[in-house]
Protein backbone atom coordinates (compact mmCIF):
# COMPACT_ATOMS: atom_id res chain seq x y z
CA UNK A 1 0.00 0.00 0.00
CA UNK A 2 1.46 3.23 -0.90
CA UNK A 3 1.81 5.72 2.16
CA UNK A 4 -0.04 9.23 1.73
CA UNK A 5 1.91 12.05 1.39
CA UNK A 6 2.29 14.42 4.05
CA UNK A 7 1.39 17.91 4.21
CA UNK A 8 3.04 20.30 6.57
CA UNK A 9 0.75 23.57 6.82
CA UNK A 10 -0.17 26.26 9.16
CA UNK A 11 -3.39 28.54 9.60
CA UNK A 12 -4.25 31.10 12.17
CA UNK A 13 -6.81 32.03 14.26
CA UNK A 14 -7.31 35.55 13.11
CA UNK A 15 -9.17 37.55 15.76
CA UNK A 16 -10.24 40.96 15.33
CA UNK A 17 -12.72 42.55 18.14
CA UNK A 18 -14.27 39.86 19.22
CA UNK A 19 -14.64 37.88 16.06
CA UNK A 20 -12.86 35.16 14.38
CA UNK A 21 -11.86 35.25 10.62
CA UNK A 22 -13.13 32.16 8.48
CA UNK A 23 -13.24 31.47 4.40
CA UNK A 24 -14.60 28.90 2.36
CA UNK A 25 -13.10 27.20 -0.61
CA UNK A 26 -13.11 28.33 -3.68
CA UNK A 27 -15.09 26.41 -7.40
CA UNK A 28 -11.51 25.46 -8.59
CA UNK A 29 -11.49 23.22 -5.32
CA UNK A 30 -13.25 20.07 -4.80
CA UNK A 31 -13.74 21.37 -1.56
CA UNK A 32 -15.77 23.82 -2.70
CA UNK A 33 -17.85 25.53 -0.18
CA UNK A 34 -16.18 24.17 2.93
CA UNK A 35 -14.81 26.76 5.48
CA UNK A 36 -11.14 26.95 6.97
CA UNK A 37 -8.78 28.89 8.93
CA UNK A 38 -6.86 30.42 6.31
CA UNK A 39 -2.91 29.50 5.92
CA UNK A 40 -1.13 27.53 3.79
CA UNK A 41 2.01 25.54 3.26
CA UNK A 42 5.75 26.22 5.03
CA UNK A 43 8.35 26.64 2.28
CA UNK A 44 11.41 25.23 2.37
CA UNK A 45 13.69 27.05 5.26
CA UNK A 46 10.23 29.19 6.49
CA UNK A 47 9.47 29.30 9.79
CA UNK A 48 5.70 28.36 10.82
CA UNK A 49 5.31 31.85 11.92
CA UNK A 50 6.59 33.90 8.97
CA UNK A 51 5.16 31.01 6.35
CA UNK A 52 1.70 32.08 7.70
CA UNK A 53 2.16 35.50 7.58
CA UNK A 54 3.28 35.10 4.25
CA UNK A 55 0.10 32.95 3.25
CA UNK A 56 -2.13 35.36 4.83
CA UNK A 57 -0.83 37.80 2.66
CA UNK A 58 -0.78 36.17 -0.26
CA UNK A 59 -4.53 34.89 0.36
CA UNK A 60 -6.32 37.87 1.87
CA UNK A 61 -3.88 41.34 1.22
CA UNK A 62 -3.96 41.16 5.08
CA UNK A 63 -1.27 41.59 8.19
CA UNK A 64 -1.28 39.60 10.99
CA UNK A 65 1.01 39.78 13.96
CA UNK A 66 1.19 35.70 15.06
CA UNK A 67 1.40 35.44 18.54
CA UNK A 68 0.60 31.88 20.24
CA UNK A 69 0.85 28.35 18.93
CA UNK A 70 -3.49 27.22 20.12
CA UNK A 71 -3.08 23.43 19.06
CA UNK A 72 -1.04 20.62 16.49
CA UNK A 73 -3.86 18.91 14.22
CA UNK A 74 -3.21 15.69 12.33
CA UNK A 75 -6.16 15.06 9.92
CA UNK A 76 -5.79 12.12 7.38
CA UNK A 77 -7.61 12.99 4.08
CA UNK A 78 -8.40 10.43 1.75
CA UNK A 79 -5.03 11.38 -0.45
CA UNK A 80 -2.73 12.90 2.04
CA UNK A 81 -2.48 13.60 5.51
CA UNK A 82 -2.67 16.87 6.76
CA UNK A 83 -0.10 17.95 10.04
CA UNK A 84 -1.61 21.90 11.15
CA UNK A 85 -0.05 23.75 13.06
CA UNK A 86 -3.10 26.56 14.30
CA UNK A 87 -1.36 29.87 15.72
CA UNK A 88 -3.43 32.43 17.64
CA UNK A 89 -3.18 36.10 15.70
CA UNK A 90 -4.47 39.31 15.82
CA UNK A 91 -5.50 42.20 13.12
CA UNK A 92 -4.59 45.79 13.19
CA UNK A 93 -6.78 46.63 10.06
CA UNK A 94 -10.20 44.11 9.38
CA UNK A 95 -10.17 45.03 5.80
CA UNK A 96 -9.28 42.32 2.89
CA UNK A 97 -9.14 40.89 -0.47
CA UNK A 98 -10.43 37.33 -1.02
CA UNK A 99 -7.78 36.44 -3.75
CA UNK A 100 -8.07 32.57 -3.56
CA UNK A 101 -11.24 31.93 -1.98
CA UNK A 102 -15.35 31.85 -2.21
CA UNK A 103 -16.45 33.83 0.93
CA UNK A 104 -14.80 34.79 3.52
CA UNK A 105 -15.46 37.41 7.04
CA UNK A 106 -14.93 37.52 10.59
CA UNK A 107 -17.77 35.90 12.82
CA UNK A 108 -19.12 35.79 16.24
CA UNK A 109 -18.95 32.51 17.96
CA UNK A 110 -22.25 31.89 17.80
CA UNK A 111 -22.02 32.08 13.61
CA UNK A 112 -18.45 30.42 13.41
CA UNK A 113 -20.10 27.10 15.49
CA UNK A 114 -22.88 26.66 12.29
CA UNK A 115 -20.12 27.73 9.35
CA UNK A 116 -19.52 24.45 7.26
CA UNK A 117 -15.54 22.97 7.95
CA UNK A 118 -13.17 20.85 6.40
CA UNK A 119 -12.46 17.81 8.62
CA UNK A 120 -8.87 19.28 9.45
CA UNK A 121 -10.29 22.28 10.85
CA UNK A 122 -13.60 20.47 12.48
CA UNK A 123 -10.70 19.23 15.25
CA UNK A 124 -9.65 23.24 15.72
CA UNK A 125 -13.24 23.81 15.77
CA UNK A 126 -13.85 21.94 18.69
CA UNK A 127 -10.59 22.82 20.93
CA UNK A 128 -12.10 26.42 19.88
CA UNK A 129 -15.38 25.63 21.59
CA UNK A 130 -13.48 24.00 25.05
CA UNK A 131 -10.52 26.34 25.05
CA UNK A 132 -11.69 29.96 23.75
CA UNK A 133 -14.42 32.31 24.81
CA UNK A 134 -14.62 35.09 22.21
Amino acid sequence: MKQKEIKNVVAGLLFYNGKLFAASRSEKDERYGKFEFPGGKIELNESPALALKREIKEELAMDISVKDLFMHVSHEYPLFKLEMDVFICTVDKPSFKLLVHKDGNFFCKDEILKLPFLGADLKVLAAIKKRLDF
